[in-house]
């Protein structure tokens, strides 16, 4: 009877599991995309459009043309954002172009506005060129306030956004990098709490050495984690000094190679359940599951393990075999389970602090900021199901920007200054009118009821 329970129970879990997937196929046609442009400005009369289009736009033009700094105070530059991506690493679905990746794109652009009340608008761009790519962004600049790179393979990815940071006016992010950076970061930090370790004194296994666990890595051992203690897994392997492969490729894949020297420092060879072996703390970011990791790996970490099983569409293990097999703490990247990791808790609330400051770009000292304080707003609900906010509690994201604006200032980045108070109520101000105006209209008619 007992074994018929649990069976009964594991096929209930997957049922849920494809769901979303099966709803999507039915709603995506049904609204025929998730975001549309609409006025924020009145239209009392025809005579309007005389203020809004010509003759009386020329006004504003011409003040801009000069001083250009009016650009964010005449358009809505100042809170729009660009979400880029040329469709080669969509979730964990790999390189399916550029139109196959659109859907992705208008999600993220309904989250920055939803949870954010910041403007995205997506771009996917008809090319692999990483040259074609920066250059491109470079020159859509002076319509956007910041710029969301999203789901471009790696290597590449690295060279992109590190010289769009340095030759951009404006603020460059990618959030495979960053954005998911912050938000495991943010994830581990309560994590270790729920399990009374410290984050000096753990080992940590970091599956997959794609944009997301490299980003996730320099972020963690920034806020002090060994990564002598630490290993790394590509598809060939523990990185390491033995990697020869790596080293005859260190010129293209610089952080791969910089990874093997400084992490794994026993030596270690195999892969995933080698790099398991003991460890405290597993992230895996690697490829879609189940059966990436098997329960029997799990059971070989250390007492009290945490697993941040974050692959997408689905998670390289099943959290309920996660937990069976021992892990005190398990997470995945998705909504409809526990410990949701995703970095739609961190993008909304970063880009809303930054745009507000008009900070020149976003530094690992902002996104340390807003991990502390996402992992500082879960409070007295902390426990081994609930290591991060859930993103229903919309108050996480003002008090990110709120952190991110102050750090911003502090480091010289911003050219607004604003208060800790101003700026919390400032976008939360934002948010709510974002929420409130989606809700109106979900109400009034104007966005239809889903379909059953």
């Amino acid at each position: 009877m007992m074994t018929e329970k649990k069976a009964v129970s594991v096929e209930e879990l997957l049922a849920k599991a494809k769901k979303p997937s099966a709803d999507a196929m039915v709603l995506h046609p049904f609204y025929k995309g998730k975001v549309e442009t609409a006025l924020k400005c009145c239209v009392r009369d025809f005579n309007d459009f005389a203020i809004w289009y010509t003759p009386g736009v020329a006004a504003p033009c011409r003040a801009i043309a000069a001083d250009p700094e009016l650009v964010y105070e005449h358009t809505n530059k100042w809170n729009t954002v660009a979400v880029i991506s040329d469709g080669t690493r969509v979730l964990g679905l790999g390189d399916i172009g550029p139109k196959a990746g659109l859907p992705v794109m208008e999600g993220k652009a309904l989250l920055y506005k939803y949870l954010g009340g910041v403007d995205g608008v997506a771009i996917m761009l008809d090319t692999k060129d990483p040259d074609e790519i920066i250059k491109t962004t470079l020159m859509l600049q002076p319509s956007f306030g910041g710029v969301n790179l999203e789901d471009i393979s790696q290597p590449k990815c690295f060279r992109i956004l590190d010289e769009l940071r340095e030759k951009a006016e404006i603020p460059i992010w990618h959030d495979d990098q960053q954005g998911t950076g912050t938000v495991t970061l943010a994830g581990l930090i309560n994590a270790l709490k729920v399990v009374g370790k410290k984050i000096e004194d753990v080992s940590i296994a970091f599956i997959g050495t794609g944009a997301s666990n490299v980003a996730i890595s320099r972020l963690i051992f920034g806020w002090g984690a060994n990564p002598a203690n630490c290993f790394m897994v590509d598809s060939k392997g523990i990185l390491g000094k033995h990697r020869k492969d790596l080293e005859a490729k260190k010129d293209e894949y610089v952080d791969k190679w910089r990874l093997c020297q400084i992490t794994n420092a026993e030596g270690r060879q195999g892969g995933i359940p080698d790099a398991m072996r003991g460890v405290d703390v597993t992230i895996a970011l690697s490829q879609s599951g189940p059966g990436v990791i098997l329960p029997e790996w799990v059971k070989g970490m250390g007492k009290d393990s945490i697993l941040f099983s974050c692959a997408n569409p689905v998670p390289e293990i099943w959290p309920w075999e996660a937990k069976a097999a021992g892990a005190a703490v398990v997470a995945t990247g998705r909504s409809d389970f526990p410990n949701q990791v995703n970095n739609s808790l961190g993008f909304p609330g970063i880009f809303r602090g930054t745009l507000d400051v008009r900070a020149s770009t976003i530094t690992d000292e902002m996104c340390f900021a807003a991990a502390k304080a996402l992992a500082d707003h879960i409070g007295d609900k902390l426990g081994p199901e609930q290591i991060l906010p859930n993103m229903d509690d919309w108050e996480v994201f003002p008090r990110e920007a709120a952190a991110v604006a102050m750090k911003a200032q502090e480091q010289g980045l911003a050219r607004i200054k604003l208060s800790y108070e101003e700026e919390f109520k400032q976008a939360s101000a934002i948010i709510k009118r974002s929420r409130d105006l989606t809700h109106m209209m979900m109400e009034d008619g104007f966005i239809a009821p889903p379909i059953a």
